[in-house]
């Protein structure tokens, strides 16, 4: 999920206990859980224009443990959160990785890591969460566009590890411009096709998906015309075949429900308005409920929520179809209600 999106940062939450303890003393969170302060020990270039932050705990606790698909969040500021897909070696508990692309129509953090983030510098994290989990198959094709191919690096190698059958077909503006470029093809020959938009032209997508494949899943990160052109031309591919992730929210129409409605929060024991105007995320903040969150726009997973009771109207850029139908789940910073009342598990 490398994005330079405004976030909003949310330090009213605080970390779960648990996990090994730090060398202060500490205890170091556990996997997945709450914030730690981390060393950047070296940044180094991928591409043009890409550099890879390599992090490490100070005092050389073994880091969270994370699987392919996983991301972090990076505190940069109180009012600048990131957060970037970790693109490393899942086994090595010592660093975690992110690489982050300079965004000229951004508004800050990618500048701010690439000119304001020294080496030595401490960096608080949050994480790691994965919703952009790789399922077990026996065959993958894996599509990256630019700076999408950082979550795919670790999962073409656990592919790769497990003896399943893949592909990676990888577009990007330019060659320079393609971080891992070298590497993945080094390491995995012919499996993995790169293909710079100034020398092949754009992706050949009805081609590359015109025939479906039951046993193949595909995964697909990078920008949103790329992701659009992929969701078009698996249409006509089994259900729950095509797994993406996206730098950006979508865009919805107006809520099916535009009258206020109500949630009951069964652990609270309280029953709150939801009006127009405000999100159930920012209703039960101001109730003085504390929710984990960070990006608020659908698209990160922190303010997931389980639904016991209603039917929710998802307008989150992050779950499946079929995750959606379930609804047992919900993005609470975004997402609303169809029916007149939601019971949520807060």
């Amino acid at each position: 999920m490398p994005t330079d999106t405004e976030l909003d940062s949310n330090p009213r939450t605080t970390p779960a206990d648990g996990g090994a303890e730090s060398a202060d003393g500490s205890a170091a969170p556990a996997d997945g859980e709450g914030e730690l302060d981390l060393l950047l020990t070296a940044k180094t270039v991928a591409a043009d224009g890409v550099v890879v932050l390599h992090l490490r705990h100070p005092g050389g606790v073994p880091l969270p443990s994370w699987e392919p698909g996983a991301h972090l969040d990076l505190l940069l500021r109180p009012d600048l959160v990131r957060q970037y897909s970790l693109c490393g070696d899942p086994a090595d508990r010592t660093e975690l990785r992110v690489a982050v692309l300079r965004e000229s129509a951004g508004r800050g953090g990618s500048a701010y890591v690439h000119d304001g983030l020294p080496v030595g510098a401490t960096v608080r994290v949050r994480g790691p969460r994965n919703h952009f989990a790789l399922l077990p198959a026996q065959r993958y094709l894996f599509i990256a566009g630019g700076i999408g191919i950082t979550p795919i690096v670790p999962m073409v190698a656990a592919a790769q590890a497990s003896g399943a059958d893949w592909r990676l077909v990888y577009g990007g503006r330019s060659r320079t411009s393609m971080a891992f470029r070298t590497e993945l093809r080094d390491r995995y020959g012919d499996r993995v096709s790169i293909q710079p938009q100034d020398e092949t032209g754009l992706l050949d997508l009805p081609a590359l998906l015109a025939e479906p494949d039951p046993g193949r899943l595909v995964y697909c990160c990078g920008p949103e015309p790329l992701l659009g052109a992929v969701e078009a031309n698996c249409r006509h591919w089994p259900a729950g075949t095509l797994r993406v992730e996206r730098f950006a929210p979508k865009t919805f129409a107006e809520p099916v429900r535009r009258e206020s409605f109500e949630v009951e929060l069964a652990q609270s024991g309280r029953t709150l308005a939801v009006p127009p105007d405000r999100s159930i995320l920012q209703t039960v903040e101001e109730a003085g409920i504390p929710v984990l969150s960070s990006c608020q726009e659908g698209t990160c997973g922190t303010c997931e929520t389980p639904v016991l009771a209603g039917i929710p109207e998802h307008r989150d850029s992050l779950l499946t179809d079929e995750e959606q139908a379930a609804n047992d789940t919900m993005m609470i910073c975004v997402s609303r209600s169809r029916t007149p009342k939601l019971v949520l598990d807060l």
